[in-house]
Protein backbone atom coordinates (compact mmCIF):
# COMPACT_ATOMS: atom_id res chain seq x y z
CA UNK A 1 0.00 0.00 0.00
CA UNK A 2 1.88 3.12 -0.85
CA UNK A 3 2.30 6.27 2.06
CA UNK A 4 -0.33 8.16 0.72
CA UNK A 5 -3.33 5.40 0.95
CA UNK A 6 -1.83 4.35 4.42
CA UNK A 7 -2.34 8.12 5.87
CA UNK A 8 -5.60 8.10 4.27
CA UNK A 9 -6.71 5.25 6.13
CA UNK A 10 -4.86 6.43 9.49
CA UNK A 11 -6.60 9.41 9.20
CA UNK A 12 -10.24 7.92 8.53
CA UNK A 13 -9.45 5.51 11.37
CA UNK A 14 -8.71 7.90 13.74
CA UNK A 15 -12.07 10.20 12.77
CA UNK A 16 -14.03 6.92 13.38
CA UNK A 17 -12.61 6.37 16.63
CA UNK A 18 -13.17 9.79 17.62
CA UNK A 19 -16.57 11.07 16.37
CA UNK A 20 -15.56 14.81 17.55
CA UNK A 21 -13.06 14.79 15.03
CA UNK A 22 -15.31 13.64 12.30
CA UNK A 23 -17.81 16.58 13.12
CA UNK A 24 -15.05 18.84 13.00
CA UNK A 25 -13.29 17.85 10.18
CA UNK A 26 -16.73 17.99 8.94
CA UNK A 27 -17.65 21.21 9.20
CA UNK A 28 -13.96 22.61 8.07
CA UNK A 29 -14.07 20.76 4.75
CA UNK A 30 -17.06 22.63 4.35
CA UNK A 31 -15.85 25.93 5.70
CA UNK A 32 -12.85 24.96 2.79
CA UNK A 33 -15.64 24.87 -0.02
CA UNK A 34 -17.37 28.19 0.86
CA UNK A 35 -14.20 30.32 1.05
CA UNK A 36 -12.99 29.28 -2.10
CA UNK A 37 -13.80 27.86 -5.79
CA UNK A 38 -10.82 26.20 -7.81
CA UNK A 39 -9.86 28.79 -10.34
CA UNK A 40 -11.17 31.77 -9.69
CA UNK A 41 -10.62 34.48 -7.40
CA UNK A 42 -11.42 34.30 -3.65
CA UNK A 43 -11.52 37.23 -1.20
CA UNK A 44 -13.31 40.58 -0.71
CA UNK A 45 -11.43 42.14 -3.67
CA UNK A 46 -12.08 39.05 -6.22
CA UNK A 47 -14.40 40.61 -8.41
CA UNK A 48 -11.31 43.50 -9.11
CA UNK A 49 -9.09 40.68 -9.44
CA UNK A 50 -11.17 38.67 -11.45
CA UNK A 51 -11.39 41.26 -14.28
CA UNK A 52 -8.16 42.25 -14.11
CA UNK A 53 -6.71 38.29 -14.96
CA UNK A 54 -9.42 37.82 -17.71
CA UNK A 55 -8.58 41.32 -19.28
CA UNK A 56 -5.07 40.33 -19.43
CA UNK A 57 -6.27 37.06 -20.98
CA UNK A 58 -7.55 39.20 -23.41
CA UNK A 59 -4.71 41.17 -24.61
CA UNK A 60 -4.50 38.20 -27.15
CA UNK A 61 -8.03 37.23 -27.98
CA UNK A 62 -10.16 37.23 -31.14
CA UNK A 63 -13.85 37.23 -29.06
CA UNK A 64 -14.65 38.49 -25.60
CA UNK A 65 -17.87 37.27 -23.57
CA UNK A 66 -19.01 39.95 -21.56
CA UNK A 67 -20.98 39.13 -17.92
CA UNK A 68 -21.78 40.46 -14.97
CA UNK A 69 -20.41 38.73 -12.11
CA UNK A 70 -17.88 35.90 -11.77
CA UNK A 71 -20.72 33.32 -11.13
CA UNK A 72 -21.77 34.04 -14.73
CA UNK A 73 -18.25 33.74 -15.68
CA UNK A 74 -17.71 30.30 -13.92
CA UNK A 75 -21.38 29.20 -15.43
CA UNK A 76 -19.72 29.77 -18.98
CA UNK A 77 -16.76 28.43 -18.54
CA UNK A 78 -18.34 25.23 -16.94
CA UNK A 79 -20.87 24.72 -20.20
CA UNK A 80 -17.48 25.39 -22.46
CA UNK A 81 -16.19 22.48 -20.57
CA UNK A 82 -19.02 20.07 -20.68
CA UNK A 83 -19.13 20.50 -24.35
CA UNK A 84 -15.26 19.46 -24.53
CA UNK A 85 -14.47 23.32 -25.86
CA UNK A 86 -10.94 24.72 -25.07
CA UNK A 87 -11.52 28.20 -24.46
CA UNK A 88 -8.04 29.70 -24.05
CA UNK A 89 -7.15 27.69 -27.43
CA UNK A 90 -9.98 29.18 -29.39
CA UNK A 91 -8.98 32.90 -28.29
CA UNK A 92 -11.89 32.92 -26.31
CA UNK A 93 -12.14 34.91 -23.32
CA UNK A 94 -15.26 35.14 -20.79
CA UNK A 95 -14.44 38.98 -19.14
CA UNK A 96 -16.51 39.55 -15.46
CA UNK A 97 -17.42 43.12 -15.61
CA UNK A 98 -18.61 43.52 -11.98
CA UNK A 99 -21.85 44.76 -12.70
CA UNK A 100 -24.08 46.48 -16.03
CA UNK A 101 -22.92 49.89 -14.85
CA UNK A 102 -19.56 49.36 -16.47
CA UNK A 103 -20.53 47.96 -19.66
CA UNK A 104 -19.53 51.28 -21.52
CA UNK A 105 -16.28 50.90 -20.81
CA UNK A 106 -15.75 47.48 -21.80
CA UNK A 107 -17.58 48.36 -25.13
CA UNK A 108 -14.85 51.00 -25.77
CA UNK A 109 -12.09 48.60 -25.39
CA UNK A 110 -13.12 46.02 -27.04
CA UNK A 111 -15.75 47.11 -29.76
CA UNK A 112 -15.55 48.53 -32.94
CA UNK A 113 -14.28 52.15 -31.56
CA UNK A 114 -11.68 49.93 -29.56
CA UNK A 115 -9.80 46.56 -30.39
CA UNK A 116 -12.57 45.63 -32.73
CA UNK A 117 -13.16 41.76 -31.31
CA UNK A 118 -15.90 39.71 -31.94
CA UNK A 119 -18.31 40.29 -28.72
CA UNK A 120 -20.92 39.09 -26.88
CA UNK A 121 -22.31 38.86 -23.32
CA UNK A 122 -25.21 38.07 -21.18
CA UNK A 123 -28.23 40.82 -19.69
CA UNK A 124 -29.48 40.78 -16.69
CA UNK A 125 -34.15 41.76 -18.23
CA UNK A 126 -33.81 44.62 -15.75
CA UNK A 127 -30.83 46.12 -17.50
CA UNK A 128 -31.64 45.59 -21.43
CA UNK A 129 -32.47 48.83 -21.98
CA UNK A 130 -29.30 49.76 -21.03
CA UNK A 131 -27.70 47.67 -22.33
CA UNK A 132 -29.28 48.43 -25.84
CA UNK A 133 -28.36 52.43 -25.34
CA UNK A 134 -24.79 51.25 -24.27
CA UNK A 135 -24.59 49.18 -27.83
CA UNK A 136 -25.38 52.55 -30.01
CA UNK A 137 -23.08 54.63 -27.88
CA UNK A 138 -20.17 52.69 -28.81
CA UNK A 139 -21.03 52.31 -32.58
CA UNK A 140 -23.24 49.06 -33.08
CA UNK A 141 -26.51 49.55 -34.55
CA UNK A 142 -28.79 50.63 -32.29
CA UNK A 143 -31.31 47.64 -31.12
CA UNK A 144 -34.33 48.66 -31.03
CA UNK A 145 -35.71 44.89 -29.99
CA UNK A 146 -34.33 41.63 -27.70
CA UNK A 147 -33.70 39.99 -31.65
CA UNK A 148 -31.64 42.83 -32.53
CA UNK A 149 -29.81 42.61 -29.12
CA UNK A 150 -29.01 38.99 -29.95
CA UNK A 151 -27.59 39.85 -33.46
CA UNK A 152 -25.30 41.97 -31.74
CA UNK A 153 -24.32 39.16 -29.84
CA UNK A 154 -26.09 39.91 -25.82
CA UNK A 155 -28.50 37.59 -24.60
CA UNK A 156 -31.30 38.46 -22.08
CA UNK A 157 -31.56 36.11 -18.94
CA UNK A 158 -34.70 36.00 -17.46
CA UNK A 159 -34.14 37.85 -14.53
CA UNK A 160 -30.67 37.04 -14.31
CA UNK A 161 -28.16 33.73 -15.14
CA UNK A 162 -28.93 32.84 -11.69
CA UNK A 163 -32.65 32.28 -12.23
CA UNK A 164 -32.61 30.53 -15.19
CA UNK A 165 -29.83 27.99 -14.04
CA UNK A 166 -32.60 27.14 -10.60
CA UNK A 167 -35.75 26.78 -13.34
CA UNK A 168 -33.79 25.18 -15.56
CA UNK A 169 -32.37 22.54 -12.98
CA UNK A 170 -35.33 22.13 -10.89
CA UNK A 171 -36.40 21.84 -7.45
CA UNK A 172 -35.66 18.28 -6.61
CA UNK A 173 -32.36 18.11 -8.58
CA UNK A 174 -30.76 21.17 -6.86
CA UNK A 175 -31.94 19.86 -3.36
CA UNK A 176 -30.37 16.59 -4.25
CA UNK A 177 -27.05 18.79 -5.01
CA UNK A 178 -27.57 20.96 -1.62
CA UNK A 179 -27.41 17.79 0.35
CA UNK A 180 -24.80 16.00 -1.29
CA UNK A 181 -22.56 19.35 -0.97
CA UNK A 182 -23.92 19.18 2.97
CA UNK A 183 -25.99 22.25 3.04
CA UNK A 184 -29.66 20.93 2.79
CA UNK A 185 -29.96 21.13 6.60
CA UNK A 186 -28.83 24.62 6.66
CA UNK A 187 -31.60 25.45 3.78
CA UNK A 188 -34.21 23.52 5.24
CA UNK A 189 -33.44 26.15 8.54
CA UNK A 190 -33.21 29.45 6.42
CA UNK A 191 -36.93 27.93 4.96
CA UNK A 192 -38.67 27.56 7.87
CA UNK A 193 -37.31 31.61 9.38
CA UNK A 194 -40.61 33.43 9.25
CA UNK A 195 -39.27 35.76 6.50
CA UNK A 196 -38.69 33.16 4.31
CA UNK A 197 -41.43 30.25 5.30
CA UNK A 198 -44.21 31.84 2.38
CA UNK A 199 -41.63 32.73 -0.48
CA UNK A 200 -41.28 30.77 -3.63
CA UNK A 201 -38.54 28.40 -3.77
CA UNK A 202 -36.24 30.11 -6.40
CA UNK A 203 -36.26 33.04 -3.98
CA UNK A 204 -35.44 31.21 -0.82
CA UNK A 205 -32.75 29.27 -3.00
CA UNK A 206 -31.28 32.70 -3.90
CA UNK A 207 -31.17 33.73 -0.55
CA UNK A 208 -29.67 31.65 0.77
CA UNK A 209 -26.78 31.07 -2.34
CA UNK A 210 -26.04 34.95 -1.44
CA UNK A 211 -25.96 34.02 2.09
CA UNK A 212 -22.78 32.34 2.25
CA UNK A 213 -19.60 33.46 1.31
CA UNK A 214 -18.18 32.10 -2.11
CA UNK A 215 -21.60 29.78 -2.42
CA UNK A 216 -23.14 31.78 -5.12
CA UNK A 217 -19.90 30.50 -6.68
CA UNK A 218 -19.51 27.24 -5.73
CA UNK A 219 -23.12 26.40 -6.83
CA UNK A 220 -23.21 28.66 -10.37
CA UNK A 221 -21.00 25.01 -11.39
CA UNK A 222 -22.88 22.20 -10.11
CA UNK A 223 -25.59 23.55 -11.42
CA UNK A 224 -24.64 23.97 -14.74
CA UNK A 225 -23.08 20.28 -14.78
CA UNK A 226 -26.79 18.82 -13.39
CA UNK A 227 -28.26 20.45 -16.77
CA UNK A 228 -29.95 17.98 -19.19
CA UNK A 229 -28.42 19.11 -22.25
CA UNK A 230 -31.99 19.70 -23.65
CA UNK A 231 -32.33 22.15 -20.25
CA UNK A 232 -29.75 24.41 -20.82
CA UNK A 233 -30.93 28.43 -20.57
CA UNK A 234 -31.09 29.32 -23.82
CA UNK A 235 -28.80 32.61 -23.22
CA UNK A 236 -26.20 30.78 -21.42
CA UNK A 237 -26.15 28.21 -24.42
CA UNK A 238 -26.67 31.14 -27.33
CA UNK A 239 -23.71 33.26 -25.81
CA UNK A 240 -21.14 30.64 -26.34
CA UNK A 241 -22.13 28.93 -29.64
CA UNK A 242 -22.01 32.51 -30.57
CA UNK A 243 -18.45 33.10 -29.07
Amino acid sequence: MCTIAVLVKTWMTELVDNPADMVRSRGARRRHRELAVPGYASGTDAPLRATADALERARHARSVVLVEGISDQIAVETLAGLQARDLTKEGVVVVPIGGAQALAKFLARFGPAGAGLRLGGLCDAAEEEHFCRALARAGYAPPGTRDELERAGFFVCDRDLEDELIRAVGPDAIEAILAEEGDLASFRTMQRQAAWRDARFVDQLRRFLGAGARRKLRYASLFVLALDLDRQPRPLREVLRRA
